[in-house]
Formats: C-alpha cells, sequence, structure tokens
C-alpha cells in the first residue's frame, strides 16, 4: 500500500483541532470591503466548523489532518 498524499492547496486553507474538528476561515474579507458594514466583517472575521457532509469528501484530499 503506498501513501497518500495530502492537497497541499486544501491543508493551507484548513486547520484541525485536538478533537478532530476541521476549521475554515470565512470568505469575502480580501478586498472590496468598503461596501460592507462594520458588523458585516465583524462577523466574517470568525472561524467556522466545516460540515459533517463537507468533512466527507475531503477527509481523502486530507488523509493526515
Amino acid at each position: 500500500m503506498y501513501k497518500l498524499k495530502t492537497s497541499r492547496s486544501i491543508e493551507k486553507r484548513l486547520k484541525a483541532t485536538s478533537k478532530g474538528k476541521v476549521l475554515r476561515h470565512q470568505s469575502s474579507r480580501s478586498h472590496l470591503l468598503q461596501k460592507k458594514s462594520s458588523k458585516r466583517k465583524q462577523k466574517l472575521r470568525s472561524v467556522k466548523v466545516i460540515s459533517q457532509s463537507d468533512y466527507m469528501s475531503l477527509r481523502y484530499k486530507l488523509p493526515y489532518i
């Protein structure tokens, strides 16, 4: 059995917790911020947990996370 390769682009965008949950950052925070309200930008700062269905599709791309 050969080793599975980790998708480096996905690995850079996600972070695993000690409990096994996978965290992601919100999108829409890099540019065009002047038209977004302060409240909206504040909510976009938060980190979200990836849903179970998304994790199931990513588990072959991240075998060792």
